[in-house]
């Protein structure tokens, strides 16, 4: 797991220390530099050469362009710093050359990386990332048996979630504290549909491969009292959240001792009670041998995590929330980062201003 991350003139953060827990919550308006912090964590990932010191800026997961595109603009240094520190006490400080014209950087002296280093979560099949744009619903859906059956994996855009549900779903989840109350059994399968219920009521999954292809069809029933499941539906005629949402919940009840799992925007296109227990469902991963970083711009999701907490579903001290803020000075801006921890009550250290209270900024408006 990893313990702190310190970034120096990378993008929009000059400097920040961010130490982290079993959840990571980055809140903050658009273009405050959250999604700069999870793109230091990919980028790291992506760097396959981080061995001969080479931090690769365009891969997998980041396309950031050019040095000029990653360094902090006001610096009048010419390193940008990734010093990251995990919970075995393993510690790697990297010192990157500024190149404006180089798709990638270099450290400014050799640092040596043994194993072990490559050993932990984030370089390992146990790192999980759905990026904030997923596949929209589709009723044809692609099969990868690298990321599914070798990664465990639904792919950054959600893309192989039904290959996943297929081949994985009548199998136990691994963590039983992740059961959900309706449910009388452990199988994948039942608690995505339980859990998902939570966003779209009565929903199920079916999974049906094509033979002779590398393609799976999903559709979906809904629950009828006393009348058993509809008709099945395909996810073009149901909507955008239910496609957008089923990845996020599957990697959540799928997760496996000592992953990192990276999410930006899970509430996307979801109504404000399903992102509450999506939230909760969040908090009650984190309180496993997992490490999850979120990225949200959702009270929702916020509030459903601190419910989480007073409700003993998370100890506190596996919390710590980020609010990003731009700092505007005469010769420079740059993101203001607060450290937010949360007692045992689900209250917050600090409220900084546009945290919560747009709510009550609309609601005297209409009063």
């Amino acid at each position: 797991m990893i313990q702190i991350l310190a970034l120096k003139n990378f993008k929009s953060i000059k400097k920040h220390r961010f130490p982290l827990r079993n959840l990571n919550v980055m809140l903050g308006l658009n273009g405050m530099g959250k999604s700069t912090f999870i793109q230091s964590l990919l980028l790291l990932n992506q760097s396959d050469n981080l061995s001969r010191g080479d931090l690769r800026l365009n891969g997998q997961y980041v396309e950031l362009g050019k040095g000029s595109d990653a360094f902090y603009q006001y610096s009048k240094e010419d390193e940008m710093i990734f010093d990251i520190t995990f919970s075995d006490k393993i510690n790697k400080h990297f010192e990157f050359v500024y190149h404006k014209e180089m798709d990638y950087l270099k450290t400014k002296k050799e640092v040596q990386l043994d194993s072990s280093f490559f050993q932990e979560s984030l370089f390992r099949n146990n790192f999980k990332y759905i990026s904030a744009s997923r596949i929209d619903p589709k009723v044809i859906h692609d099969k990868s048996y690298t990321s599914v059956v070798n990664y465990h994996n639904v792919g950054e855009h959600g893309q192989y979630t039904a290959h996943f549900l297929h081949v994985f779903g009548n199998n136990d989840i691994t963590f039983t504290n992740l059961k959900h109350e309706k449910s009388d059994t452990l199988l994948l399968i039942e608690q995505v549909n339980r859990w998902m219920g939570e966003i779209s009521t009565g929903v199920k999954f079916n999974t049906t491969e094509i033979p002779n292809s590398d393609n799976i069809l999903l559709d979906m029933q809904f629950e009828q009292p006393n009348l058993g499941f509809t008709g099945r539906f395909r996810p073009t005629n149901v909507g955008f959240g239910i496609s957008y949402a089923l990845p996020v919940v599957t990697t959540l009840l799928a997760a496996q001792p000592d992953e990192l799992i990276i999410i930006e925007n899970p509430e996307s296109y979801i109504h404000p009670r399903g992102q509450a227990e999506l939230g909760k469902l969040i908090a009650k991963t984190a309180m496993n041998d997992v490490q999850i970083i979120i990225e949200t711009h959702s009270d929702h999701i916020l509030n459903g995590i601190r419910v989480a907490v007073k409700e003993r579903d998370i100890s506190d001290d596996r919390l710590m929330m980020f609010y990003f803020e731009r700092k505007i000075e005469p010769k420079e801006q740059y993101s203001k980062i607060t450290n937010i921890e949360v007692d045992s009550n689900g209250e917050l250290s600090s409220y900084p201003k546009n945290l919560l209270d747009e709510w009550s900024n609309q609601l005297v408006k209409l009063v």
